[in-house]
């Protein structure tokens, strides 16, 4: 009776113990999604009209209502707001079914307030969803005109 219920605790013990090791790999995974995303944002221009020359007024930099694609596609995107509203299915040997979404706003130098008209500053927030994860991974970066990420 005693080597049962040890033999049962044991058992126990081991599978949580799997549960949390497969657990930790799902949520690196998508946070390695969502890093790499914004990596590779980092390397854009800061707006549209900034591409080419960088020294640009506030009121020239694209309207809060139009951060979106100018009609390029991932991965051809040239700027970041190309990047509001994009979307990406991933799937990955030990865990398919990734979703990764990306929103662009403009914001304060500490991302804490958001705009609704043009600023120097940009949030990047980008999520990533699966069914195996118990709640949405969210990473933000925020962006400036006049420094290089």
């Amino acid at each position: 009776m005693i080597l049962g219920m040890i033999s049962l605790r044991f058992n126990s013990t081991v599978l949580d113990n799997m549960t949390v090791e497969i657990e930790n790999k799902v949520y690196l995974t998508g946070f390695s999604l969502a890093d790499n995303l914004i990596e590779e944002i980092k390397e854009k221009a800061f707006d549209e009209n900034t591409i080419d020359f960088q020294a640009i007024p506030l009121n020239k930099l694209t309207a809060p209502g139009s951060l979106r694609t100018e009609g390029e596609v991932h991965p051809y995107f040239d700027d970041i707001d190309d990047y509001n509203g994009y979307q990406d299915s991933v799937s990955l040997p030990h865990a398919e079914g990734y979703k990764v979404t990306c929103a662009v706003t403009y914001c304060t130098a500490n991302g804490q307030t958001i705009y609704t008209t043009q600023s120097f500053y940009k949030k990047v927030v980008v999520t990533v969803e699966s069914k195996y994860l118990r709640s949405p991974i969210n990473m933000s970066f925020i962006f400036s005109l006049h420094a290089k990420n």
